[in-house]
This record gives structure tokens, C-alpha cells and sequence, in this order.
């Protein structure tokens, strides 16, 4: 066999052997107190799906982030979503949902002038790999890459990034904030945003919650005396 039929030949085992790819990958987050986050692999590849059934279960992607972040020494909670893991035999569609949470996802501080909660919600979690199959993995880090700040804003409290690649899956990614959010902007990887302020805030906020503190102290007192 000359060299050109040997190159022939390799070039068709390769082809045989590539598992083809997914028509396209979506995430949406939606941003609350915890980030519910759901992954959708659409229109799979009828082999990988297959072995996708077999192997695939709802902790690997959770599991991957978590991973992750902890060899940046960064922790995170995670769990399950109320229907966690989704096959759709009909349409090959594959969906994945969890919750997200902990200081290196999500933070808050509240402005002592205007009592607003500023929210900080961090997306570089977004930036992990996963193993579908054994052997059908997407590289989130590198499809995903491009800072959120770059991202387009589709409306008041949404981001939207697409990437595609000749060869590879689609991939779209949501993040929404909660929609009574203002004053939402995005530096870097992390997202801002301002809440109006929540009861317990006021409360701290005002003297009046100082003064009744007092007036308890004073009548306790009082019945002390009296009982004595």
C-alpha cells in the first residue's frame, strides 16, 4: 500500500471514529438568591446520545464546576434542580438543572445611604469542561471566554453570548437578573445590580430601632426594681 492509500485509509478511520458533534448547546441562569442554572444539548449525534443515556448523570456538570473553582481555592454550593435531568428521546435533547450558590458565586452589601442591597453575581464558573460521554467533551472555558461585559444586553436585566465554531456545537448562553433589578451593569466577569431595600434593612437603618431597643432596656429594668 502506497503512501497515499495509507493516508486514505486513516483519514476514513478518523472519520469513523469522531463522534460528531451536538447542533447546539444553550444555558440560562437565572439570578435570584441562588443562580438556577439549566444546560439544554440539542439535536445529539444519535451514538452519543446513546451512550449519553447510559453514562450521562444530572451531578456531572455541577460536579465539574465545583471542581473547578476548587482548584482556584473557591468554594460553591450546589444542588439538584426539581427535575434534574431530562431526556428527550424524540428530538435527542438532552437537559441538565441545578442551583448554584455561595460567596463565590453571589454576594450582597447594602448602601448605608440608600439602603439598597448592591447584588455582585460572578460568572467565571461559566469557564469549565465537561465530559458528555467518554468520548463527546465541550470546552466551556475556551467557547465561553469572552468577559460578560463584552456580552450583548438584550434588555434592562439580561445578558446573551453566542459563539460559533465550523465544526463544533452552537453555543448560546442567557444570564437574567431578577426583573425588579436596577442600575444593572457588568465589570469583567461579574455582574452588578441594585435592589430596592428590604424591610430588615430599614429597620437597621433608622434610629427608631435604637430607641425601641432602649425603651425594652428601660422597662426591663424597671420590672427588675420592681420585682426586687
Amino acid at each position: 500500500m502506497n503512501r497515499y492509500a495509507l493516508f486514505a485509509v486513516m483519514m476514513i478511520m478518523v472519520l469513523l471514529v469522531a463522534v460528531p458533534v451536538g447542533a447546539e448547546i444553550t444555558a440560562n441562569v437565572r439570578v435570584d438568591d441562588s443562580l438556577f442554572v439549566t444546560y439544554e444539548f440539542a439535536d445529539v449525534d444519535q451514538a452519543v446520545y446513546n451512550q449519553a443515556r447510559i453514562e450521562f448523570t444530572a451531578e456531572r456538570i455541577p460536579e465539574a464546576i465545583a471542581d473547578n473553582l476548587e482548584a482556584k481555592n473557591q468554594a460553591v454550593q450546589w444542588g439538584l434542580g426539581p427535575s434534574p435531568l431530562d431526556f428527550d428521546d424524540a428530538n435527542r435533547v438532552i437537559r441538565a438543572s441545578f442551583f448554584l450558590s455561595g460567596s463565590s458565586i453571589s454576594s450582597f452589601s447594602v448602601n448605608r445611604t440608600t439602603l439598597k442591597r448592591v447584588y455582585e453575581v460572578k460568572s467565571d464558573w461559566r469557564k469549565f469542561r465537561v465530559n458528555l460521554t467518554d468520548n463527546y467533551s465541550v470546552d466551556f472555558a475556551e467557547r465561553l471566554a469572552e468577559p460578560v461585559a463584552e456580552w450583548q444586553k438584550v434588555n434592562a436585566t439580561a445578558f446573551y453570548y453566542e459563539s460559533k465554531e465550523t465544526g463544533a456545537p452552537d453555543i448560546l448562553f442567557y444570564l437574567a437578573v431578577p426583573a425588579s433589578a436596577m442600575e444593572v451593569r457588568a465589570v469583567g466577569d461579574t455582574v452588578f445590580y441594585e435592589m430596592q431595600p428590604y424591610l430588615e434593612d430599614q429597620l437597621l437603618g433608622t434610629p427608631f430601632l435604637i430607641l425601641a431597643a432602649l425603651v425594652v432596656a428601660l422597662v426591663i429594668i424597671l420590672l427588675y426594681r420592681k420585682v426586687r
